[in-house]
């Protein structure tokens, strides 16, 4: 309900008037106004022409503290005229359709379809406008966007809301300022905007308001936060839509905290409404997020059982929750049953059956996915021609990838950093550091800035080539850039001085890293190959042993890592215990398993024992998950 200000007569409602707010202690982009001289100039025509476009309440920063007021021409309406316009938009519509039939229709829909009013309405989950328009910004909501923009905090942007007067228009120019900072991923500042309606404003927050909380504080991880904003929602009497569950579930398995989402889906049910396909759909992309892949797929299980009706999105998530689990054949198994149900799968869909391939390396298969996606006359976007580059890369063929990066630049479609990344990552991969350091230069002259992962990429790429110099240089060049080093650049660099044998500059490294907190399984991983390779086993022993310590839980390439060292001696017995070891520990083995096992062997006896296993293990092998 729109609260309108008593205190305003017809008389003065019917003039213009300009405000002026002091506004100290205010950081704006342009640093060459004096403070003292910044003001919040607020231009309120408050009555306007029927036939001219709606009042427009401009919020800017002035260095000019001399305002003046201004009359204007549209104002010289009378009042009854005003009265008159508005009491006819309480009748609906009328029009005679196809069939000669009278109709009538409703005013306030229609002028949403044109980007209208959002009161109330919600907006289509997971894209970020309502109903399936984007928000269209008046020059007024741009304003308001524009000075949430320029890092404000949230008590100047409170105080410069406060200063407009409440109208309808005003409520429109404030959600849409908020729908569109959520467009760009700009939480913060929904949240600023947002609480200003809740807490502040005369207005009475929506459903929409609150959803856009949610959202917010859910991205945040502060689920505290979003809670609250769904017990003020109903304590408000607001009615919670598909998107409030949604947005709840996703909060939840953003933060990992999968109880509580099943929680949310029996709420559901308590409340006689059952989850839909936008609710599941949102609880598998929190799931996918999280990488919690089994849950996903037992969610999608539990989806086919109650008969809720699958969609194109919901087989675009699970292809990507099996393709990042490496089961790419399960994947297609996915894409099967939805072409099998006459489901239609879009570019999204191919890209992630083309990513599930790629992961493994499997070009034929990738290529053949790229093919059919055109086939179906999908034409190949930036996120297509990736993924073909990462299968090319993963394959151990950069000259393929770097073709279809040129094959993207020809087509129009420009490359993004990502698929600069990616080559770096294929020269990088096929030891091919000094292209590699060319596609990132390349980077820098495009005008993109290399990211963490860019720098990473490119460390990789010397330290495999074992240039410990270079790699220094490029750590010094991402403190340069004001980046922080992440544990994937510091396991990178790590691995550089265990290549290059100077395992005291590894120890300091590593030493530096656990008291920072950073170190993970890969950190250990590069510490017991470099022990092992060396021939020191008992540092490998204890670099094995602080895994525990740490409450890591050793991986594949940890204990196949740990059998090398012994397979190099052949220990073969020793490569035994630790593989029984592994296996008692949960952790499976894999083909590079076998072969250190192989290596381990002495004569033709325990070659045919390794062999039994190995035809024991490929026999046991199961994937992670059924259909």
């Amino acid at each position: 309900m729109l609260l309108v200000p008593p205190q305003l007569s017809e008389t003065e409602a019917t003039t213009s008037s300009t405000i002026s707010v002091p506004w100290e202690n205010c950081k704006f982009a342009s640093e060459d106004l004096h403070p003292v001289l910044i003001m919040l100039r607020i231009q309120a025509p408050l009555h306007y022409h029927p036939m001219t476009a709606g009042p427009r309440w401009r919020i800017c920063a002035c260095g000019n503290i001399q305002q003046g007021t201004s009359s204007l021409h549209d104002a010289e309406v009378n009042s009854s005229r005003y009265g008159e316009r508005k009491g006819n938009r309480k009748h609906p519509g009328a029009y005679i359709d196809k069939d000669g039939e009278a109709r009538t229709f409703d005013r306030k829909k229609i002028s949403r379809k044109r980007g209208g009013a959002m009161r109330g309405r919600g907006w289509k989950y997971g894209s970020g406008f309502v109903d399936g328009v984007f928000p269209v910004l008046s020059p007024m909501a741009q304003d308001i966007l524009e000075l949430v923009q320029k890092g404000t905090d949230a008590a100047k942007v409170w105080e410069a809301l406060d200063s407009v007067p409440p109208t309808h228009a005003l409520w429109d120019d404030v959600l849409n300022v908020a729908v569109q900072l959520r467009l760009s991923r700009q939480w913060d500042p929904v949240i600023s905007v947002c609480e200003w309606i809740v807490h502040r404003s005369s207005f009475r927050p929506d459903v929409v308001c609150y959803n856009l909380l949610i959202d917010a504080y859910g991205r945040r991880r502060r689920l505290g936060k979003a809670e609250a904003m769904y017990a003020a929602l109903l304590e408000a009497r607001c009615v919670p839509t598909e998107d409030t569950y949604a947005l709840l579930l996703r909060a939840y398995c953003n933060a990992g905290s999968l109880h509580r989402a099943e929680g949310v889906i029996s709420e559901m049910r308590e409340h006689g409404i059952p989850p839909s396909a936008t609710v599941y759909n949102a609880y598998l992309d929190g799931l996918l997020k999280a990488r919690c892949s089994e849950k996903a797929v037992e969610v999608y299980e539990r989806m086919k059982r109650e008969r809720c009706r699958t969609n194109t999105e919901t087989y675009t998530l699970m292809i990507n929750v099996y393709g990042k689990s490496k089961q790419p054949m399960s994947a297609m198994k996915v894409f099967k049953e939805m072409q099998s149900l006459g489901c239609k799968a879009n570019i999204c869909t191919y890209t992630a059956l083309v990513n599930a391939f790629a992961r493994e390396g499997l070009c034929e298969k990738a290529e053949e996915m790229f093919e059919e996606m055109q086939q179906a006359g999908h034409e190949p976007d930036v996120y297509a021609y990736n993924a073909l580059m990462e299968a090319y890369s993963r394959a151990g063929f950069p000259q393929a990838a770097s073709e279809i990066f040129s094959l993207m630049q020809h087509m129009g479609c420009e490359p993004d950093r990502a698929s600069y990344n990616i080559l770096v990552d294929a020269y990088g991969r096929a030891g091919l550091h000094r292209e590699a350091e060319a596609v990132f230069e390349s980077l820098k002259r495009q005008g993109m800035a290399p990211t963490m992962k860019s720098h990473m990429l490119l460390l990789a790429a010397h330290a495999r080539s074992g240039n410990v110099a270079r790699c220094e240089e490029v750590m010094a060049q991402l403190h340069k850039s004001g980046l922080a080093p992440d544990t994937f650049a510091l396991n990178a660099m790590l691995n550089a001085y265990g290549r290059a044998g100077r395992l005291g500059d590894m120890e300091r490294l590593l030493a530096a890293m656990e008291r920072r907190g950073t170190s993970d399984v890969g950190t250990y991983n590069v510490a017991v190959n470099a022990y092992g390779r060396a021939g020191y086993l008992e540092r490998m022993e204890a670099a094995f042993a602080s895994l525990e310590r740490r409450d890591l839980a050793a991986d594949v390439v940890t204990w196949t890592s740990r059998m090398g060292a012994y397979a190099r001696k052949k220990e073969y017995r020793r490569c035994l215990e630790i593989f029984e070891e592994m296996v008692d520990a949960g952790c499976y083995p894999d083909a590079g398993t076998a072969k250190v096992l192989v290596a381990a062997c002495s004569d033709e006896r325990q070659v045919e024992q390794v062999t039994a296993i190995v035809r024991s293990m490929h026999k046991e092998a199961k994937t992670l998950f059924t259909i």
